[in-house]
């Protein structure tokens, strides 16, 4: 990786936090304050979970966001629209969360009960509701400009496109072939999850005053981050467990989910085992589930997609190739790389050279 004067710290274990430390404490105390202020109109619909549910997690989005502007912007404090966005993008991912967890039926989200689980239904789908209207209201609040109101229908155009990729996904259907399914899957990844990310590099740089072209590369790089992590997603579903996803294991295969290294296992299972049955909805129990996640981790469908995903964090290291270098743009870099440098299992790992750059 190129690392300019400016030289970001190494990879390694926790690195969003560190780079929250190091690179962005003053950012992080900002977007804490207007987290805050943003979640107080909600307060007596809200509570402790819901709360914990914005306090938790990685905060990888408005991360993403927030080194995208200093790319651009520098050291100098960043202007409060843009604190407001990255609080807005969370919001806008949380109300995701909270409608993939109804979708799901599933009783845990960042190792909390989800808002299903604990609240019902019917008040989970208002309280995401909530989110995305207090999402775009972050939006809207901070336009200064031109440039920041076409940012607002691309914010709206956005959410308009993570739901279709949530219908897609309830879409998929098993009798498809596999060509077919392949497509559909990366179709709907790149609406469900992609997009999301994509929005966050290019919003930071719109709204730090950047130029267009610089938001529109960015929004590149996120678009390949987000694949590349939501691989990774699927691949952890399958390889780790509760304690450590704060969800639970198995999922996508329990629940007939067409991920990407399911649709690779049940091309070299076949259509007669009992993994691939259970991907096509045939009943089961607890002890066939777990036989059946164990085929598939024995095959060599999870080392597929882990490529596959690796493929897609290089290429976004791509378009931060003509970002002056710095700091900045060495942690997108390495978070690009992070998202797939920590895979299930070391054997993945083991058939790529840890020799990744940047392109000079």
């Amino acid at each position: 990786m190129i690392l300019g004067p400016d030289r970001a710290p190494a990879a390694g274990a926790d690195t969003l936090e560190r780079l929250w430390r190091t690179l962005l404490p003053e950012d992080l105390a900002r977007y804490q304050q207007v987290l805050e202020e943003a979640l107080r109109p909600q307060a007596e619909y809200l509570t402790p979970t819901e709360h914990a549910l914005h306090r938790r997690g990685k905060k990888l989005r408005p991360m993403v966001l927030l080194l995208a502007a200093r790319m651009v912007h520098g050291r100098e404090p960043l202007a409060d629209k843009v604190v407001n966005g990255a609080v807005s993008l969370e919001m806008l991912h949380v109300a995701t969360l909270i409608h993939d967890d109804i979708v799901d039926d599933s009783s845990l989200r960042r190792g909390l009960p989800s808002v299903n689980a604990a609240r019902g239904t019917h008040t989970a789908v208002l309280i995401g509701d909530l989110q995305f209207v207090q999402a775009i209201r972050g939006f809207v609040d901070g336009i200064d400009a031109q440039r920041d109101i076409d940012l607002v229908r691309t914010v709206l155009d956005t959410a308009f496109r993570v739901c279709c990729g949530e219908l897609d996904e309830l879409r998929t259907d098993a009798a498809w072939d596999t060509k077919t399914l392949l497509a559909h899957y990366w179709r709907t990844i790149e609406r469900k999850t992609a997009v999301l990310f994509g929005l966050a590099c290019e919003a930071g740089i719109t709204l730090a005053g950047g130029r267009t072209a610089d938001a529109r590369r960015a929004g590149f790089y996120g678009r390949r981050l987000g694949r590349a992590f939501q691989v990774m997603d699927d691949i952890l579903d399958l390889t780790l467990d509760q304690r450590t996803t704060g969800k639970p294991s198995c999922t996508d295969l329990a629940r007939g989910r067409w991920s990407l290294p399911l649709i690779h296992a049940a091309r070299e299972l076949g259509p007669d085992h009992p993994a691939t049955r259970i991907l096509r909805g045939a009943p089961h129990d607890d002890d066939q589930l777990r036989a059946a996640c164990a085929a598939v981790r024995a095959t060599g469908a999870c080392a597929t997609a882990y490529a596959q995903a690796r493929t897609q964090a290089l290429n976004a290291l791509e378009y931060l190739r003509p970002f002056a270098p710095g700091c900045y743009r060495d942690a997108l870099a390495e978070i690009a790389l992070d998202v797939v440098d920590r895979p299930p299992h070391p054997q993945y790992q083991n058939q790529y050279a840890a020799t990744d750059r940047i392109p000079a």
